[in-house]
């Protein structure tokens, strides 16, 4: 009898505990499009392989990830897509900021976006610690506002200007963080391909370890023509 009444009491838990599940993930609005910037506007197709990548503008291990990674895609060309997510790390300064100004810049030219994403990476120093440290959020915004119209070309100073003060950039940015949590994404950068996780993420990945990755997904053909490209090159 006493078996009965645990097993009622755990399976009652259990099915709070679903409930509560099921009530926060309702509250996840869905996006009217996906998440995400696709490297060279090269969209994911049934037989390639895709990697995704979670990344803070303003994170020293993003920025350290960044080179390796862009080697590989190269190296494999057009059988890789590569999708960014901006993951703005909360312990990092102006980093919603910065995520925010990708989605301005990607709603005004998808070229131009990894451009920007490069430029941050270039010269973080600029975003964090005691470069911004006294300035109000207001100062921080137009500071990211005419570095980022530096980037892209500053013709775009009163766009890039304008999509802050819209609050469609301001979600889709919230959208980025709470996709990252969604996917079990807790630092960055953090990858996965094919939607699996690789290990070791919160730190870099250099080319021969994506090599060491990506080599077996492709058959020995494969390899053979894409190892021929980087002969010519």
């Amino acid at each position: 009898m006493e078996l009965i009444k645990s097993i009622v009491f755990l399976n009652s838990i259990l099915l709070l505990l679903l409930l509560f599940i099921g009530s926060v993930y309702s509250q996840i609005s869905i996006p009217s499009k996906q998440d995400g910037f696709w490297y060279e506007n090269r969209n994911a197709k049934t037989d390639s392989i895709l990697i995704e990548a979670f990344l803070d503008p303003v994170c020293p291990d993003s920025r350290d990830s960044w080179p390796p990674l862009k080697r590989a895609i190269q190296h494999y060309g057009s059988r890789i897509s590569l999708v960014v997510h901006p993951f703005p790390l909360p312990y990092h300064d102006n980093a919603f900021i910065t995520s925010r100004a990708l989605h301005v810049v990607n709603d005004l030219n998808t070229s131009a976006t990894y451009r920007l994403l490069e430029a941050f990476f270039g010269q973080q120093d600029k975003f964090y610690n005691q470069a911004t440290f006294h300035l109000s959020k207001a100062s921080v915004v137009d500071k990211v506002t005419k570095f980022t119209s530096n980037a892209i070309g500053n013709l775009n100073y009163a766009a890039v200007k304008a999509g802050f003060t819209d609050p469609q950039t301001d979600q889709a940015t919230r959208t980025s963080f709470k996709y990252g949590c969604v996917k079990g994404v807790y630092g960055a950068p953090f990858f996965f391909v094919n939607g699996f996780p690789l290990p070791g993420a919160g730190s870099p990945l250099d080319y021969n370890e994506w090599r060491n990755i990506l080599d077996p997904l492709f058959s020995p053909e494969e390899q053979l023509r894409t190892g021929n490209v980087d002969f010519f090159l």
